[in-house]
């Protein structure tokens, strides 16, 4: 795990991600967190298969929602949260493999919205598959801290 994103703030991203349910829900992993940057994985298991075995569009839409959010995250002042306010997705290729990995990074930091950017890809022996693009805008919630 990496963390270079400065004091405090890896310490509160990863605070963050540990209340979130639906990730632990997942089996998803906070894997890199660095200044305007994060690496979300999660593996291919049975419980976020869809009909074909491919891991569901959904999740996949999590994981890149999430990976962009807590980008954005890093670049907020202590005291401030952040939430997801659009997001368009494309889905690439299937979803395959035997691993996911969203990388998330900001675009524009700003100080009430902040633009960001998901890919995700699925990984099959060593060797990783673009399989969804997300844009995201971010609104910075100022004094409102998460519950």
């Amino acid at each position: 795990m990496s963390d270079t994103s400065g004091a405090g703030v890896g310490e509160r991203v990863h605070a963050s991600f540990a209340r979130q349910n639906a990730m632990a829900l997942i089996k998803a992993e906070l894997a890199v967190v660095e200044h305007g940057r994060i690496e979300i994985h999660l593996p291919h298991w049975s419980g976020v298969e869809q009909q074909h075995g491919f891991v569901h569009g959904g999740v996949v839409g999590m994981i890149a929602d999430s990976a962009a959010g807590y980008a954005a995250m890093t670049v907020v002042p202590e005291g401030a949260s952040v939430l997801t306010v659009e997001y368009k997705m494309n889905l690439l290729a299937p979803a395959g493999g035997d691993l996911l990995i969203a990388r998330g990074r900001v675009v524009r930091p700003g100080r009430t919205l902040i633009v960001t950017q998901a890919e995700v890809f699925a990984v099959k022996d060593g060797q990783e598959t673009l399989c969804a693009l997300m844009q995201q805008t971010i609104m910075v919630m100022h004094g409102k801290s998460e519950k």
